[in-house]
């Protein structure tokens, strides 16, 4: 086990913009309605929710030194830039018939919330939720096959997300090491742990249903829909099912992000990234 960020990583935005053109056809996930709800009530989240994770960071940066501060620095580019492209990705969801307005109110509602509750309440609610983005991160790299009939910039969307989530899955997590170290550990312990075990239960039951009134507009019934997306999430492909290892490890004492070095599974991802805005 690491315990610490390998000091060899580096957190480095890479500024790409992505072609959606074939996304307006309709089901982009291989034609799939269910799926593609799932993974468009997941984007609808994100700009709004890296904003908070940005403004987290950003909060405690005056206390920041040496590669800590660079890493945060580039944990903040990288975010700008997913909330740039998932807004773009989101531009083309039909708003005529989907309810794309009312999500958004509902996100930003729950934004809003994390914010009144203060800086380390944002900070903690922000480690938390990086751990369970790159959780699905790491399921994405272990199952490639998910967006095999996906339109090429959508499919390296995702890709690059995953990619860019992994490496900078400790940053957070450091930054709250950092302002927190003269916390107990039996302290810091408990307080992540209870913030682990609200977001798990508000964020897989906010996503479920945002895309249960995605589907809905697709003529499902509200329990057919919701059905439908449970089945998607918790069975198969079972998005929040799959990386139940790495969720859990999260409650070990003394846990940290890099205890699993996912490095070499993201090679290949990394290396076609890098080429792409070198």
């Amino acid at each position: 086990m690491t315990q610490t960020t390998p000091t060899d990583l580096h957190v480095a935005p890479r500024d790409i913009r992505f072609d959606f053109a074939d996304a307006q056809k309709g089901h982009w996930l291989g034609g799939d309605p269910v799926g593609t709800a799932v993974f468009n009530a997941l984007s609808l989240t994100f700009p709004d929710g890296e904003r908070l994770f940005m403004d987290a960071v950003k909060n405690y940066r005056h206390l920041l030194s040496g590669k800590l501060l660079e890493d945060a620095k580039g944990f903040i580019a990288q975010e700008a830039i997913h909330s740039r492209e998932h807004h773009q990705l989101n531009s083309l969801i039909d708003r005529d018939r989907y309810p794309v307005a009312e999500i958004e109110e509902m996100v930003r509602g729950r934004v809003k919330m994390a914010r009144e509750r203060g800086k380390m309440a944002m900070l903690i609610s922000t480690i938390a939720l990086e751990h369970f983005t790159a959780m699905m991160a790491e399921m994405h790299a272990r199952h490639r096959d998910l967006f095999d009939q996906t339109p090429a910039g959508v499919e390296q969307l995702w890709r690059w997300h995953a990619m860019e989530e992994t490496e900078h899955k400790a940053v957070a997590y450091d930054v709250f090491l950092e302002v927190t170290k003269d916390w107990s550990p039996a302290k810091r312990y408990f307080i992540r742990c209870r913030a682990m075990a609200l977001v798990t239960i508000m964020f897989t039951r906010n996503i479920s249903r945002y895309a249960a009134k995605l589907l809905e507009a697709d003529g499902y019934t509200p329990e057919a829909a919701l059905k439908a997306v449970n089945r998607f999430v918790w069975g198969d492909p079972g998005l929040f099912r799959r990386g139940w290892k790495t969720y859990l490890a999260w409650y070990r004492p003394g846990f940290h992000p890099w205890d699993q070095d996912d490095r070499e599974r993201f090679a290949d991802w990394k290396a076609e990234f890098d080429a792409a805005v070198a």
